[in-house]
């Protein structure tokens, strides 16, 4: 029982856990609360909301709040929304484009990058950002930005601070009347949040806590979250962490799509029990057609004796479940890096190949 005894330990949590990322996850609410206060400050011209189409520019983990906004509110926003996680702009981006600069450090240099092409452009540009070049150059420009300060981020990793960029990114949208998200809302969300919080949190022991329990059967095989709607945004974060905090492969599925090509490829390999576990996310906010899909596929996936979990979120609405999903996973990816013994914060790879990219 050595391995169940690291998530319940908490001395040796603190010992593999250098950077505190336990507390950047037990802070998210404190994040969008912070972050709700703080966008109520900033000060957008109403020319911002007649627009044709939204570009957001944002690398890694600032970007992730744009694919929770496109899942959770595809049905509220009428235009198109594009990440561009590049040093150039598309052809089309021009003076009826919002332009979101988003960079957490506020130096991620594809994103000032791709910035000054669009206050070149005559764009409509408001930034995310914790400070740095990013900040400046708004500034200069004179245009409108969210400059949040992440004391409620103590791991200083952008992927854990999911309140400031995810929460933040819909701040703005709903500032400029793109979304509509009120003050009951947001409660809503700080209320899914301290609920999953309550049973998947590192005081609750592994045998009462879901994330620990999942980490385990995600342990030494390739964990594949399954999702449909509104909460596509959620599972995409999701994956991201395991990959960054566990340092495991990781994917994400989406039903109704998954259902017309991925069940046919559950025969093989033959070990596959061994390599591959699912969890399958229900919610009563799927359209029934969705929602059969995935009681269906779990009934697929017992039949080729490949396993799976089912986490059901009761959060009464999409954004509150996608918040719920997040800090779930949020907790998972951590203990599965406790299982494997490595610190969760470190990204050795990604930083080797960013600096062998400025040799």
């Amino acid at each position: 029982m050595e391995e169940i005894n690291i998530l319940d330990d908490q001395e040796g949590i603190a010992k593999l856990d250098k950077s505190n990322m336990r507390g950047s996850i037990e802070e998210l609410g404190q994040q969008v609360q912070h972050v709700w206060q703080q966008a109520n400050e900033v000060q957008i011209d109403a020319s911002y909301k007649d627009v044709t189409n939204i570009v957001v520019g944002g690398m890694g983990g600032s970007a992730l709040g744009t694919h929770v906004i496109q899942s959770v509110f595809k049905d509220e926003i009428k235009v198109p929304i594009n990440v561009v996680p590049d040093y150039h702009l598309p052809a089309f981006v021009d003076e009826n484009t919002l332009f979101v600069a988003s960079s957490y450090s506020g130096t991620t240099e594809e994103t000032l990058s791709s910035t000054k092409e669009a206050l070149k452009r005559g764009a409509k540009v408001v930034g995310i950002t914790s400070g740095g070049d990013l900040a400046e150059l708004l500034k200069t420009a004179d245009k409108p930005a969210l400059v949040f300060d992440p004391i409620h981020n103590p791991s200083s990793q952008p992927r854990m601070a999911l309140g400031y960029s995810v929460f933040g990114q819909i701040a703005l949208f709903s500032k400029i009347g793109l979304i509509n998200v009120t003050e009951g809302e947001q409660a809503a969300v700080l209320e899914a949040i301290a609920k999953m919080h309550l049973k998947t949190s590192v005081a609750i022991p592994t045998e009462q806590n879901p994330a620990k329990l999942l980490a385990y059967e995600f342990s030494n095989r390739i964990p594949v979250l399954t999702v449909a709607e509104h909460l596509e945004g959620s599972a995409h974060v999701a994956a991201n962490q395991l990959n960054e905090n566990a340092k495991t492969y990781s994917e994400y599925r989406v039903i109704p799509e998954i259902n017309h090509h991925l069940l046919e490829g559950l025969q093989f390999p033959q070990n596959r029990d061994e390599v591959l576990f699912f969890l399958l996310v229900h919610s009563d906010l799927y359209l029934q057609n969705n929602e059969k899909r995935m009681s269906l596929t779990s009934e697929i996936l017992s039949n080729n004796d490949v396993g799976f979990q089912i986490l059901k979120l009761t959060s009464p609405s999409k954004l509150s479940q996608a918040f719920e999903l997040l800090t779930f996973g949020a907790y998972v990816s951590y203990y599965l890096a406790l299982i494997h013994r490595v610190d969760p914060a470190p990204i050795p790879v990604v930083d080797w190949f960013k600096a062998q990219l400025k040799q």
